[in-house]
């Protein structure tokens, strides 16, 4: 895959990584380094659309656990925080001067735009960054998998998943010094191989989509802009 040629990207952004050692909530100074990298994308004249998830506030999957709340409805508040994210940098990249709509795939209109595709497309061509959120808008999917969801329907030429690690690896590099960083995999290798960078849904859709995975660490610092511009740096593509 040629990454030179790539005009318009969705990046995918974990809640958690917003969180930093606290664990819960939004850690100001992370959120102001991912503006920051976004900036960078935005400057060097990308089309951007953000698909950021919800875990740093609530996971639906784990507050069902209980059974107190039922999955549904720990999915739909799981929603809500993805929400809550999508607005907090909107705020943060406004402040460094860019020009940003949060669209929702539930109505909240008090605060966002319900998501319409066209009308994210023509943000887009405007050269508006579009944070969605909300995931699909229905329990039980993944923000992963609304991410290529949203990456699909906008025409997107490249899927981010940025992540705290380097790509994908044969073996987790927290726990083997000897694990190798795959370069390039098909989708069926990811399938079959349950690669959990995204969810197995999330890599199916791409594949019939034929949208490329691009995964990178989020946290070195102009990471993105030089993988994209450069074509530099440590990344794996999943095509």
């Amino acid at each position: 895959m040629e990454i030179k040629n790539v005009k318009r990207v969705l990046v995918k952004f974990s809640g958690e990584a917003l969180a930093g050692d606290a664990g819960s909530g939004i850690d100001l100074e992370i959120l102001k380094f991912v503006a920051n990298e976004i900036r960078q994308l935005a400057n060097a004249n990308f089309e951007i659309g953000i698909v950021i998830g919800g875990g740093n506030i609530i996971r639906g999957v784990s507050a069902a656990e209980g059974g107190i709340i039922r999955r549904t409805s720990g999915d739909y508040m799981g929603m809500l925080g993805t929400v809550i994210n999508a607005i907090a940098l909107q705020e943060a990249l406004e402040y460094l001067g860019l020009d940003v709509r949060v669209q929702s795939a539930i109505d909240i209109t008090e605060v966002c735009e319900k998501y319409i595709y066209r009308k994210a497309i023509r943000h887009l061509e405007k050269n508006r960054i579009v944070v969605f959120g909300a995931g699909t808008g229905n329990p039980f999917f993944t923000t992963d998998t609304a991410a290529t969801l949203r990456a699909v329907e906008i025409g997107a030429d490249l899927i981010i998943k940025a992540t705290k690690v380097d790509g994908v690896y044969d073996k987790d590099p927290n726990k083997f010094s000897d694990a190798k960083l795959l370069k390039t995999l098909n989708y069926d290798e990811a399938l079959r191989d349950h690669i959990r960078v995204m969810d197995d849904t999330a890599i199916a859709l791409a594949k019939d989509n034929k949208l490329p995975i691009l995964v990178c660490n989020m946290f070195k610092e102009g990471n993105l802009n030089a993988i994209l511009t450069e074509c530099s740096g440590e990344y794996s593509i999943v095509s």
